[in-house]
């Protein structure tokens, strides 16, 4: 694989005052791990080349999209899978909560920690990089219990909860009232389902059941189209960004070219040049 060794960790936070939750992004040539134990689960998906990992008296062999469950507290170590090759991953850190959240049983047990699952190693591997980028409270509260949950469910011994919320246009509502009230600072989703008496991934499916998407992505967009009304009104994206709840005008930036396929100066232009036409045709 080649290449510069590099290990860059970044903090997530599960809300405004939730748990932080810490993003590695990992590529190695020789490296070799010295035999450790985490606290937290670790999920790994395996990026580039491969990665040998002594775990529970065996040997693991991970390739480009697989998945890798350590528990909490195992002692494990890690190297490349051969001389010539090495390796590259993203990890990421979760309190063992945040997988038991939305299954039956206590604390979900993996027997078998590789695991192939393709469409939850792409998902996982959006999410890292999405939040090692710009680690937002609340999108990592809408995405990573989400996808940590359906880990467990789809691979632990755990027992799935029952999925039926009754009430999600409600509920879906009353989320959706209180972000666009405080889209500056929004509440974090395990206050808000604290308050309607749920858990947060019962809050969750609700939410996804009735508007199809999670909560951080609907005030992103609500937030976009708070911004454009600003914009419109001659001010400047840098200006428009802590407005609306922004982290800064690069998160604007991003979030608008997502929702309307162009930047907010290209659009503030646009806007302008069009005001300018119509009032040179009404003079």
């Amino acid at each position: 694989m080649g290449g510069r060794e590099q290990a860059l960790w970044t903090r997530a936070r599960l809300g405004r005052c939730g748990p932080p939750l810490d993003l590695l992004t990992a590529r190695f040539d020789r490296h070799v791990y010295a035999p450790h134990a985490h606290e937290e689960f670790t999920i790994g998906v395996c990026v580039g080349g491969s990665e040998i990992i002594d775990y529970r008296g065996g040997h693991i062999r991970t390739g480009p999209g697989s998945i890798v469950v350590l528990a909490p507290g195992e002692m494990h170590t890690g190297g490349p899978g051969n001389a010539t090759d090495g390796y590259a991953y993203r990890a990421l850190y979760a309190e063992p909560s945040l997988l038991a959240d939305g299954t039956l049983g206590g604390l979900p047990h993996f027997r078998e920690p590789l695991l192939d699952d393709p469409e939850l190693a792409a998902a996982l591997r959006a999410a890292h990089t999405e939040l090692s980028a710009c680690p937002d409270p609340l999108e990592a509260e809408s995405v990573l219990p989400w996808l940590l949950t359906g880990l467990a469910r789809r691979h632990s011994t755990a027992r799935a909860a029952c999925d039926t919320v009754t009430g999600a246009a409600h509920i879906a509502r009353a989320v959706r009232d209180r972000l666009a009230d405080e889209l500056q600072e929004p509440p974090s989703l395990a206050a808000l389902a604290a308050d309607l008496g749920l858990s947060r991934y019962q809050l969750l499916r609700a939410f996804r059941t009735a508007t199809g998407i999670p909560p951080y992505a609907w005030l992103a967009q609500y937030r976009v189209n708070r911004a454009r009304g600003l914009l419109d009104s001659g001010l400047r994206p840098a200006e428009v960004a802590p407005l609306v709840g922004f982290a800064d005008q690069a998160h604007l930036t991003r979030w608008f070219r997502r929702v309307l396929g162009v930047t907010p100066a290209a659009y503030r232009a646009s806007v302008a040049a069009t005001a300018y036409r119509n009032s040179v045709q009404d003079s």
